[in-house]
C-alpha cells in the first residue's frame, strides 16, 4: 500500500523534510543557546549588581583580564580624574535615542590609571556630530564607585579628534601616550564629591530573559510538524491509490460480465397510476360511447 514511499519523488520529499527539520533543531538549539546566555547574564545582574563594592586590591586582575561571573561588580576607587583625556565615545543609543558616552582616565592612589564611563549624553543641536556640553568630572581626589565591564574590540572605523569609536582600551591608552589597564573599565555608579552638571546614569540592565524560548519551541514545532504533513501527505497519496485501484477493478468486472453474453435489462416498475376523479371518469364513458 505504501510501497510508492520508495519512489525517486517521495524519497526526494524525505530528504527534503529530513534537511527542513535539520535547520529547525539548528535554530531551536541555537536560541537554547542565546538563552543560556541572557541567562547567565540575568544571573550577574542579580548577584553583582548591587552588592557591597570592594577593594580594588581585591580585584586587581580583573582590571587586566575581566573574569565573566566578576561583570557588574561594585569597585571602590580613590584617586583623580586626568580631564585633558577625557574622551566622548560615538554611537551609543540609549532607550532608542542616539548619543554618546563620556570616558576619563581616572588615576589611582597606587600610580595605576583605569577608564571611568561616566555616563550617556544626547547628540547636539548645535553641532553636528558632537553633543552639546560635556560634564567636566570632579577635580582633585574624588572616591568612585564603579561597576566593570569588559573592554571592548577594536572597531574597523576611524572617529573625529576628542572621540572613540569604541571603548577599545588598548587604542585609547596609544591616543592618550600613557599606559592603562586595558582589560575592564568601570561603569559609574556614584562618585565622591560630586558635581552638578552629570551625564545621564545608565539604567540598571534589564532582568527579562526575552522570548528566546519561545522562538526555540516554535522552531522544534515547525521541524516535527514538517514530519506530519510528509506523513498526511503519504497517507493521502495511499487512500488516493487505494480508491483507484477499486474503481479499476469494479470497471474490469464489468467489462467481464458484457463479453460473457447479453445482459437482462431490468423492466422499470410501472409507475403507479392516481386514482381519477370523477369528472375523468365522466370524460371517459363519454369518449367511450363516441360523443
Amino acid at each position: 500500500m505504501y510501497r510508492f514511499l520508495f519512489s525517486s519523488k517521495w524519497l526526494g520529499y524525505l530528504l527534503l523534510a529530513a534537511v527542513f527539520a535539520t535547520a529547525c533543531v539548528g535554530l531551536g538549539r541555537w536560541q537554547m543557546d542565546r538563552r543560556a546566555e541572557t541567562l547567565a547574564g540575568i544571573n550577574r545582574v542579580v548577584s553583582n549588581y548591587s552588592a557591597a563594592p570592594v577593594r580594588f586590591a581585591d580585584v586587581r586582575a580583573e582590571f587586566s583580564k575581566l573574569d565573566a561571573e566578576r561583570e557588574w561588580t561594585q569597585v571602590e576607587l580613590r584617586g583623580s580624574y586626568d580631564e585633558s583625556g577625557q574622551r566622548i565615545v560615538r554611537n551609543r543609543p540609549l532607550n532608542g535615542q542616539p548619543g554618546y558616552e563620556v570616558v576619563v582616565p581616572f588615576r589611582l592612589e597606587t600610580g595605576e590609571t583605569v577608564v571611568i564611563d561616566r555616563g550617556w549624553l544626547p547628540i547636539g543641536n548645535n553641532t553636528p556630530g558632537r553633543p552639546d556640553a560635556v560634564p567636566a568630572p570632579p577635580r582633585g581626589q574624588v572616591t568612585v564607585v564603579a561597576r566593570l565591564k569588559a573592554a571592548e574590540p577594536e572597531l574597523q572605523r576611524g572617529a573625529p579628534d576628542g572621540q572613540l569609536a569604541s571603548i577599545d582600551l588598548a587604542a585609547y591608552s596609544a591616543q592618550l601616550g600613557y599606559p592603562l589597564l586595558t582589560g575592564a573599565y568601570g561603569q559609574l555608579a556614584s562618585e565622591s564629591p560630586s558635581v552638578p552638571d552629570m551625564p545621564v546614569a545608565f539604567p540598571k540592565p534589564t532582568t527579562e530573559e526575552g522570548t528566546h524560548l519561545s522562538y526555540s519551541l516554535q522552531w522544534f514545532a515547525f521541524g516535527v510538524l514538517m514530519f506530519v504533513g510528509f506523513g498526511y501527505a503519504a497517507r493521502q497519496q495511499a487512500r488516493n491509490a487505494a480508491i483507484d485501484a477499486e474503481e479499476q477493478e469494479e470497471s474490469a468486472e464489468g467489462g467481464f460480465l458484457h463479453s460473457s453474453g447479453p445482459v437482462a435489462r431490468r423492466r422499470p416498475a410501472p409507475r403507479q397510476r392516481k386514482n381519477a376523479t370523477a369528472e375523468e371518469e365522466e370524460d371517459a364513458i363519454l369518449d367511450a360511447q363516441g360523443y
